[in-house]
């Protein structure tokens, strides 16, 4: 896998105009600076471009070879995942909320008796449910989750680039890595961060 055309683009701007601000960058690709955050991002990790605040974009010389991505992208789920937070959906949403607390993530992975996934339930579920007048002690977070059919789910051995493309296309913060119905990881998009600056380190250290 090589840079994106619009990476590349990106780059020759920098290159020609360095120092740049990010929204330059924009205007003469006539897109909105959202639009190339993510690009400009996956730049800075690989160490091609730098940048300095209220400066801009700096070029820093530095371009993987043609196909020299693939060894990122390629990389399987299951050697990034983490271990998942499973919670039983007959554990009430305090719980809920108290378990998302202490163990610092923003979704939790809903499981029935038989540890089959049966929905997942994120912290704006938890905190729609908090508002009002109601004991959180007396509702389970079944009434609160999204159900299983409509989960969006990674396999262990899909590449990261399949996992990141479902967590973008979802609008989701992380996903249940599952086999035969039972949740057996996670991958969150600050795995796939973790991954992109470890390799970034990577190949700044050659």
């Amino acid at each position: 896998m090589e840079l994106s055309s619009r990476q590349k683009k990106i780059i020759e701007l920098v290159k020609d105009n360095q120092p740049i601000a990010s929204q330059e960058i924009a205007d003469n690709l006539e897109l909105s600076r959202a639009a190339i955050r993510n690009d400009l991002s996956v730049l800075s990790l690989l160490d091609i471009l730098d940048a300095k605040p209220k400066v801009g974009y700096f070029y820093k010389g530095k371009e993987p070879e043609p196909g020299s991505l693939d060894s990122l992208f390629n990389i399987k789920v299951k050697e990034i995942m983490s271990l998942p937070v499973n919670i039983l959906e007959d554990t009430s949403i305090y719980d809920g909320i108290v378990m998302m607390f202490l163990e610092d993530i923003g979704t939790l992975f809903v499981i029935d008796e038989s540890d089959e996934l049966v929905g997942v339930i994120s912290r704006k579920d938890l905190l729609k449910m908090a508002m009002g007048n109601r004991d959180l002690n007396d509702i389970p977070v079944s009434l609160a989750m999204t159900r299983a059919p409509k989960v969006i789910t990674a396999f262990e051995d899909e590449t990261l680039l399949m996992a990141a493309r479902k967590i973008v296309d979802n609008k989701v913060d992380s996903l249940p890595v599952v086999e035969d119905r039972k949740v057996i990881g996670r991958i969150s998009k600050t795995s796939i961060t973790n991954a992109l600056v470890d390799y970034a380190t990577e190949i700044g250290s050659d």
